[in-house]
C-alpha cells in the first residue's frame, strides 16, 4: 500500500508551543501523527529542530521542520513508491536524508510533579502510582482516579485549595520540598482511596536536573548553596530510605547521564526496578554501555529521543534480549496522538508511563488503551505485578 501523499503542518502542544503534525494519505485514507517534546530532557537525545527565530513564538517555532517534510521527505517518500507497511525501509530513507548522528537535519500514573515538570520546589520531577493489584486494565485505570481524586482532597486538607495546581503532566504541585513528604501525601491518599494491597510507587527522579559537579542540590529551585550538596551515596541511601518505608518498586533516572557508577552501584544494591531514561535516551549506544556497566534494568522507551520507530524497536529488543525491563512513555510537552498506546501493546512491555488522569492529552492515551483492551477481549492480559517481565 503506497504512499500517496504527505502533508505536515504547524501545530501545539499540551504546554502552547509549536510542534509538527504530519498528515499522511494511502487509498484506505487519511492517517495523522504528531510529535511531542520533553522539559527534562537528555543531552544524548535526537535534536528537537526549532526555528530559533525570536520574532515568532519565541524561538520555539517549528515552520523550517514543517517546510523540510513538504518539499524535502514528502516527495522522496512518494516518488520512491515504498509500502507505508516496510517500516524499517522508510526510517531508513529518513535516515539516509538526514545524515547525521543525532537528526540534525529532520529533528526528530504521574500524580505528583516536581523537578522541571512544575514551578514548585520539589526536586524529584515525578511521584506514580502502578495499580499492579487489578485484574485488568480497566480495573487499573478506576483505581488510579479514585486515587488521584482522593489525592486532591488529601492535598486540599493540608496545604489549601490552591496547591491542587497541577504541573505539565496532570500530577499535582503542592509547593513542598522533601521528597519523603509527597510520598506521605501518596502514601495516605492510597489508604483513603482502600487500595493499600493494589498500588505500589514509581517514582522519576531526572536526577541529571539538579547534578552540579560531581555532587546532588536536592534544592537546587533555591538559590545556590555548596554546602547543602549531596554525595551520590548520600542521595543512594535517601532511595533505600525510600524503599525501605514505602511501596517504592521502581527509580527513573535516580543519577546523573553521565554518573555511571553511582548508577551501577546502585543497581547491584537493590532488587527494585531502576530505569535509565537521560541516561539510554532510546539509543542502542547507550544502552550497550548501561548493559556492560550493568547500570539499570529496565528502558524508558521514548520514540522522539531516537528519532524513528525501527530504532526504537531495536533499543526494545535489545533492552529485552538482556533481560531488562522495557517502559513505553509520553513526555511532558503532548499531543492528542494515541500512538504509544497501541505501541505499548504491541510491543507487550507490560508498562506505559503517560501522566495522571487529567488533561486530555495524557487521558487519550487512556482511553485508547480501554479501546484496545475491549476490542481484544478475551485475547487481553493485563501486566498487573509481572509488569517488569509480562512475557
Amino acid at each position: 500500500m503506497s504512499i500517496l501523499k504527505i502533508h505536515a503542518r504547524e501545530i501545539f502542544d499540551s504546554r502552547g508551543n509549536p510542534t509538527v503534525e504530519v498528515d499522511l494519505y494511502t487509498k484506505k485514507g487519511l492517517f495523522r501523527a504528531a510529535v511531542p517534546s520533553g522539559a527534562s530532557t537528555g543531552i544524548y537525545e535526537a535534536l528537537e529542530l526549532r526555528d530559533n527565530d525570536k520574532t515568532r513564538y519565541l524561538g520555539k517555532g517549528v515552520k523550517r521542520a514543517v517546510k523540510y517534510v513538504n518539499e524535502f521527505l514528502a516527495p522522496a517518500l512518494c516518488n520512491q513508491n515504498v509500502s507505508v507497511l516496510e517500516q524499517e525501509k522508510i526510517d531508513k530513507l529518513m535516515l539516509d536524508m538526514d545524515g547525521t548522528e543525532n537528526k540534525f537535519i529532520l529533528g526528530a500514573f504521574n500524580v505528583i510533579n516536581g523537578g522541571s515538570h512544575a514551578g514548585n520546589k520539589l526536586a524529584m520531577q515525578e511521584f506514580m502510582i502502578l495499580p499492579v493489584g487489578a485484574s485488568n486494565f480497566k480495573e487499573a485505570m478506576r483505581i488510579g482516579a479514585e486515587v488521584y481524586h482522593n489525592l486532591k482532597n488529601v492535598i486540599k486538607e493540608k496545604y489549601g485549595k490552591d496547591a491542587t495546581n497541577v504541573g505539565d503532566e496532570g500530577g499535582f504541585a503542592p509547593n513542598i520540598l522533601e521528597n519523603k513528604e509527597a510520598l506521605e501525601l501518596l502514601k495516605n491518599a492510597i489508604s483513603k482511596a482502600g487500595y493499600t494491597d493494589k498500588i505500589v510507587i514509581g517514582m522519576d527522579v531526572a536526577a541529571s536536573e539538579f547534578y552540579k559537579g560531581g555532587k546532588y542540590d536536592l534544592d537546587f529551585k533555591s538559590p545556590d548553596d555548596p554546602s547543602r550538596y549531596i554525595s551520590p551515596d548520600q542521595l543512594a541511601d535517601l532511595y533505600r530510605s525510600f524503599v525501605k518505608d514505602y511501596p517504592v518498586v521502581s527509580i527513573e533516572d535516580p543519577f546523573d547521564q553521565d554518573d555511571w557508577e553511582a548508577w551501577t552501584n546502585f543497581t547491584a544494591s537493590t532488587n527494585i526496578q531502576v530505569v535509565g531514561d537521560d541516561l539510554t535516551v532510546t539509543n542502542p549506544k547507550r544502552i550497550a554501555k548501561a548493559v556492560s556497566d550493568k547500570a539499570c534494568n529496565c528502558l524508558l522507551l521514548k520514540v522522539n529521543q531516537i528519532g524513528s520507530v525501527t530504532e526504537s524497536l531495536q533499543a526494545c529488543k535489545m533492552a529485552q534480549s538482556n533481560g531488562w525491563g522495557v517502559m513505553v512513555s509520553h513526555r511532558s510537552g503532548e499531543t492528542e496522538d494515541t500512538f504509544i498506546a497501541d505501541l505499548v501493546v504491541g510491543l507487550c512491555t507490560g508498562q506505559i508511563k503517560t501522566g495522571a488522569p487529567c488533561r486530555s492529552e495524557r487521558l487519550a492515551k487512556y482511553n485508547q488503551l480501554l479501546r484496545i483492551e475491549e476490542e481484544l477481549g478475551d485475547k487481553a492480559r493485563f501486566a498487573g505485578k509481572n509488569f517488569r517481565k509480562p512475557i
